[in-house]
């Protein structure tokens, strides 16, 4: 019987100590940059910022620019394709593509579509289309920008949006209660649980997220149900990026980068 009781002691003991494993991070290279906001990196090993609404690309160097004054404050960008850059001005509802030297390539405001967009939420999507989350009827749909044709694919969402990212397939979503979800181009959405609570987020992929809570940035495997704290110097910083194994710490003294394996 003592025997018995050991074995499950240790089986309950390896599990929950399990449950939250320490990753070291190596740190690679430093960078003096400054904005207000650091958005990520390319393939191409570009950087992207804003500072003062002035969206900026740059690496050692060059250093290239883009504002659009009459449209207000820039509220999303999304980098997943270096020569096609979106940016989205949501107080005018309205998104503008730019190439690789952050020339202006395509201007489209959904005011005047055919079909009533309020657009909160965008990101680019697979087959020249755009997701679009529609605030006039809360449902999630996909936009073709080359043929101006939008068509609705999800349900309505009955509770709020608090964060959201997207890639070529999938749209990622956190709403107000916590609640991770997401749908593929088929308007087919899948729940992944309630995540914990945290003062910034990025979503990984559809088994992971990291998050940063009172100075500690963890990353959490759903699909396992482990987490894994990350052991960094800084212990206080702005923005976080992660990437293709790396992970980039933004201050105000510019960025950091880590290596870093996550199993």
């Amino acid at each position: 019987m003592k025997i018995i009781i050991c074995f499950f002691f240790t089986i309950f003991y390896s599990i929950v100590s399990s449950q939250n494993i320490k990753l070291t991070a190596t740190a690679t290279t430093n960078l003096p940059l400054y904005g207000d906001e650091f958005l990520g990196y390319d393939q191409f090993r570009f950087y992207y910022t804003i500072n003062n609404n002035v969206f900026s690309k740059m690496n050692q160097y060059e250093t290239l620019d883009y504002k659009n004054v009459s449209l207000g404050r820039i509220t999303k960008v999304d980098i997943q394709n270096p020569l096609k850059i979106i940016l989205f001005y949501e107080n005018f509802n309205t998104v503008i593509a730019l190439d690789n030297q952050l020339n202006e390539i395509q201007k489209i405001n959904f005011s005047e579509n055919s079909v009533p967009i309020v657009a909160t939420a965008i990101g680019l999507s697979a087959q020249n289309q755009f997701w679009i989350f529609n605030s006039m009827n809360q449902q999630l749909g996909l936009y073709d920008y080359l043929k101006n044709d939008y068509k609705t694919i999800t349900v309505p969402f009955t509770v709020a949006i608090k964060y959201y990212t997207s890639d070529f397939n999938y749209f990622y979503w956190i709403d107000a209660n916590n609640n991770f979800y997401m749908s593929d181009i088929f308007g087919k959405i899948t729940s992944r649980g309630v995540i914990a609570d945290y003062d910034a987020v990025t979503v990984i992929n559809e088994s992971s997220y990291m998050y940063l809570k009172n100075s500690i940035l963890v990353v959490h495997n759903i699909q396992k149900d482990i987490k894994y704290t990350i052991d960094i110097p800084e212990k206080s910083f702005n923005k976080f990026y992660y990437k293709d194994q790396i992970l980039s710490i933004f201050t105000n003294k510019g960025i950091t980068n880590y290596k870093i394996t996550i199993p």
